[in-house]
């Protein structure tokens, strides 16, 4: 369907900062919300952020909420996961998420497009 690009992880230490993008292909940007997710091997695939077309609603997991920051600039096709004072915990493959549907989604089933994951390593 629509292809989804991530960049920006990397290896960083506790208390350092990420910024993640997905840039999307769809000409239909801008009436899809957007999500970023994270899943560590062995476990369920985890809600991070989303926001909706319009960047009206936005929701957070409340582990990271205070620390990461969504955003998104429609006329660049592009989401951006902003992570401050990150944990050894927040180490994770983060995926970028599109939907069809409106309002900001906290669960995997709502999307449609999935990108194939960039790595964040938090390690001293």
């Amino acid at each position: 369907q629509v292809q989804l690009v991530e960049s920006g992880g990397g290896l960083v230490q506790p208390g350092g900062s990420l910024r993640l993008s997905c840039v999307a292909s769809t000409s239909n940007f801008g009436n899809n919300g957007m999500a970023w997710f994270r899943q560590v091997p062995g476990e369920e695939r985890e809600f991070v952020a989303s926001i909706s077309r319009q960047s009206k609603i936005i929701n957070y997991a409340d582990s990271v909420k205070g620390r990461f920051t969504i955003s998104r600039d429609n006329a660049k096709n592009t989401v951006y996961l902003q992570m401050n004072r990150l944990k050894v915990d927040d180490t994770a493959v983060y995926y970028c998420a599109l939907t069809s549907r409106t309002g900001a989604w906290t669960v995997s089933r709502a999307f449609d497009s999935w990108g194939q994951g960039t790595q964040v390593t938090v390690s001293s």
